[in-house]
């Protein structure tokens, strides 16, 4: 979920299904980076990660 709406410190992780895989994204520091995972549970435990790092409440599931 995002900390801020927009501009340089816009910080956010998202999560969603497409096409039989997870994509986690994640916006920090000016950089974006997306990750796809085959399974579920790993796409979880690493935007829960992700969150933590960025000290984040939550992450946003699409």
């Amino acid at each position: 979920m995002d900390d801020t709406k927009g501009g340089a410190n816009h910080t956010s992780v998202e999560i969603v299904e497409a096409m039989g895989e997870w994509f986690v994204r994640v916006v920090g520091n000016g950089e974006e980076l997306t990750r796809s995972f085959d399974l579920e549970s790993v796409a979880i435990a690493f935007a829960e990660g992700q969150r933590i790092r960025l000290g984040l409440k939550d992450f946003k599931r699409i």
